[in-house]
């Protein structure tokens, strides 16, 4: 398979690995309580590795809208990367080889340790759609063939962004964006029907007053080869048929007499003409199969996003000048999500994908849950205040309902990668160190459990043990063995020290693990 190469990608291929586990640290709440929903504040690579605890493998549905990486210094998200946290980024990261990277360079570095990370959070059904443009499509499908697999490419899609001609383009009027659609495992993943429109309802009739109602028509004729497709179709006004020269009809004989039979071929008016199968309106499927080409007729456009963020924060000063609209993001939900979903988006900016979740709720009754991440300094000020107005309504337009928890980036778990940070709340703790262990979701346990207040859980057979306090040396004796009354097959017990020798260890098939050498980093 092809790859792609680029300075600086020897340093970052690997880097989400080196990325601090960060605590996400809550500021408040806002609406309704335990809605699932968060907006995160904070620099999304370290944000997403902030997830991994509570989320890996769960996201059904992640949308993002990156820098275009076009150039364009002037924009509130540097679209060029050349943003000063980015050089800080790539100062410390790259090393003495960002000061030549290119701007192309510069995104795939800032990109690819992203993607990496957000495949891990994707659930093995989910789906991640990413909007671009035609700076970086080539480059984006290379980076994401290697972190997704080609083989988990599903289609690019061509949305329609801007449906008005500029004549004061040099040379083409650009209309479309891209938007490349990866499965975390193809084989899995599920793939909506499309409601079905009007418009698309409109195109049945009924001129023979069929009782079964409206109906439209299917050639009866296809290239697909047919040893039973090479017959002789006669009209009812004796007129002879055979398939045109590379065709073959796509029945047999005798189902195509069947249909005849059953008022289901429609031979024109006069009754002569060439053959169609009827496809009746009450037959159809409940849904469109999506395509590839959205027409901002369908999936909406740059305009409506500007006047959806103007309508929503009052806000006229041109803060966004390339929004999507929710009608947009409302689509890849539609595909790609069911009523439950758990949505991400790691580059929010207004907070359209919000907005378009609480939508879908409002209108279905649905439960789906979302994750914003906004590195920007206007993450509480717009895209937090546009979903707190979205929640509680604005101007006429009633509110959806819902909630979400606020989050700012906190204190690193360890310190220098080494040192646990004892200023970390104990819980936090405790709850790295399960998922760790297990890489499975926080169990009740660790809220509340009938075992000593060391005890993290079981799982597969094996209870785990913290023996932590934040000002005194712990320790695995036998005073401790004393207190554990969960009965299992083997025990992980970590503590700052242990006085239980090899042997006795084994007999009870204990594994002890020390305070914080011991604690796997993410």
């Amino acid at each position: 398979m092809p790859s792609l190469e680029w300075i600086g990608k020897e340093k970052v291929i690997n880097h989400h690995l080196d990325v601090p586990f960060r605590i996400l640290d809550h500021q408040y709440h806002y609406g309704q309580e335990n809605s699932g929903n968060k907006i995160i504040h904070g620099d999304n690579l370290e944000a997403l590795k902030a997830l991994l605890p509570e989320y890996e493998g769960r996201i059904d549905c992640i949308y993002i809208d990156p820098p275009y990486n076009t150039g364009n210094e002037g924009w509130v998200y540097n679209d060029s990367v050349n943003d000063p946290k980015m050089m800080n980024w790539l100062g410390k990261v790259v090393g003495s080889e960002g000061e030549d990277l290119t701007r192309h360079d510069k995104w795939l570095c800032m990109m690819y340790p992203r993607l990496k990370l957000l495949q891990r959070l994707l659930s093995n059904e989910g789906s991640i759609f990413i909007s671009i443009g035609d700076d970086e499509i080539a480059s984006l499908k290379l980076i994401c063939n290697e972190v997704f697999g080609s083989n988990n490419f599903v289609d690019t899609v061509v949305w329609q962004k801007i449906y008005t001609i500029k004549n004061s383009a040099q040379y083409f009027s650009g209309m479309h964006d891209y938007i490349l659609v990866y499965a975390k495992n193809k084989a899995s993943f599920k793939r909506n029907l499309l409601p079905r429109t009007d418009d698309l309802d409109a195109t049945y009739t009924n001129p023979d007053n069929d009782p079964r109602g409206p109906w439209t028509t299917n050639a009866v004729q296809a290239r697909n080869f047919n040893g039973q497709g090479t017959y002789e179709i006669v009209s009812p006004n004796g007129k002879v048929f055979l398939p045109p020269t590379g065709t073959y009809w796509r029945t047999s004989l005798a189902t195509f007499q069947e249909l005849d039979k059953d008022n289901r071929i429609w031979w024109g008016k006069n009754g002569n003409s060439v053959p169609r199968i009827k496809k009746f309106l009450s037959e159809a499927k409940q849904g469109v199969v999506p395509t590839t080409l959205w027409l901002h007729s369908e999936a909406g456009q740059n305009a409506d996003a500007k006047i959806e963020v103007r309508s929503v924060l009052q806000d006229t000063s041109g803060t966004f000048d390339t929004p999507k609209p929710t009608r947009l993001i409302e689509r890849v939900l539609q595909i790609a999500s069911d009523s439950e979903a758990l949505i991400l988006d790691s580059f929010a900016g207004s907070g359209t994908t919000a907005h378009a979740v609480l939508n879908m709720n409002k209108s279905d009754g649905g439960n789906r849950r979302f994750i914003l991440v906004e590195m920007e300094d206007y993450a509480e000020t717009i895209t937090a205040e546009r979903v707190r107005r979205v929640i509680s309504g604005y101007g006429e337009t009633e509110g959806t309902g819902s909630g979400f928890d606020y989050y700012e980036l906190g204190d690193t778990l360890l310190i220098d990668n080494q040192l646990l940070n004892t200023d970390v709340p104990k819980d936090i703790i405790r709850s790295y160190v399960w998922y760790m262990e297990t890489h499975q979701p926080k169990p009740q346990s660790l809220i509340s459990h009938t075992d000593n207040t060391y005890f993290l859980g079981e799982h597969d057979g094996t209870a785990y043990y913290f023996i932590y306090e934040k000002e005194a040396v712990t320790t695995l004796d036998t005073s401790f063995l004393s207190t554990i009354s969960t009965k299992s097959d083997n025990y992980i017990v970590y503590a700052d020290q242990c006085t239980i020798n090899d042997n006795d260890l084994r007999r009870y098939g204990i594994t002890f693990k020390k305070i914080p050498r011991d604690i796997k980093k993410l």
